[in-house]
């Protein structure tokens, strides 16, 4: 198995997300190439994903899937033992459906509410086309949910493609808090705190593109998911561990949390993890002796 994707801004991207997600929730392993939007680097790196033009794309053992819902169907096809789809029959065409709505539909908050993992702006004001597609998703959150009896927070009971498609509307909620029922609030925070999740938005913050024409001006405030452990980034190499926890090479960058210091390989090792430490199994296990 040779899987390869391409990937855009992890703070800006909502398509590159979904790509992602369908990989890494489902434990399935890749090989991920990034660039930055809108720039020659980007450009030449979807030549190697020829035809496709935007992301995320992927080539899997040789075939190139440029569509997120075409990437979603045929990993599902080569990885029945995931269960990207719920089992039940019934469940998953309610699954597809809601699925191919999102990825078509919902053009107004696409366009006013573009995603943006950086920022929260509780002061926005949504235009009416905005809340009628609000409106519209949580009324497929409440048919997905009421349609089983299955306990826990994804739509479906097991975590799905479909919330795979959700998750980045999810986080349009968050950024901009739209309105939202108390079952929707849950259903967001889910995506919020859940492990993929936290270090997709991690990495982003480690990237730290500033892309023009996403921010707003607007008062902004904290963001809404899960609180960062206080850690920052310090110069020198001194630290408790001899390693880097995630590539066992040799120390360059250190951060500080809890008054001790703890080394990296790189820059982005240690950047990623001051984003949001919590989120990295890695760091967690040396932070936690």
């Amino acid at each position: 198995m040779n899987y390869e994707l391409a990937i855009g801004d992890r703070t800006y991207s909502s398509w590159s997300l979904r790509g992602w997600l369908l990989f890494a929730a489902f434990d399935i392993p890749v090989s991920v190439r990034s660039a930055r939007m809108y720039s020659e680097e980007f450009k030449t790196l979807l030549t190697d994903f020829a035809p496709a033009t935007l992301v995320p794309a992927a080539r899997l053992d040789g075939a190139v899937v440029w569509d997120s819902l075409a990437m979603a169907e045929e990993l599902a096809q080569r990885h029945p033992e995931n269960a990207l789809w719920p089992t039940d029959p019934n469940l998953r065409a309610m699954a597809r459906s809601i699925a191919a709505e999102m990825h078509s539909g919902f053009g107004a908050l696409r366009t006013d509410c573009t995603m943006n993992l950086a920022r929260h702006y509780p002061s926005f004001a949504p235009s009416d086309a905005v809340l009628a597609d609000c409106a519209r998703i949580e009324r497929l959150w409440d048919t997905a949910r009421a349609a089983h009896d299955i306990n826990g927070p994804w739509l479906f009971g097991e975590y799905s493609i479909a919330d795979v498609f959700y998750a980045p509307i999810a986080t349009r909620f968050a950024t901009y808090g739209l309105p939202r029922s108390d079952a929707s609030e849950a259903y967001i925070q889910a995506h919020l705190a859940e492990p993929n999740f936290r270090r997709w938005r991690a990495m982003g913050k480690a990237q730290n593109y500033i892309q023009p024409g996403y921010d707003h001006d607007l008062p902004e405030a904290d963001w809404i998911g899960p609180a960062r452990l206080p850690a920052i980034a310090v110069d020198g190499t001194k630290c408790v561990n001899a390693v880097c926890p995630y590539s066992g090479k040799a120390i360059t960058h250190v951060l500080e949390l809890d008054g001790r210091r703890f080394g990296f390989c790189k820059e982005f090792c240690r950047d990623k993890t001051v984003a949001d430490a919590a989120a990295w199994d890695g760091f967690m296990e040396i932070y936690q002796i």
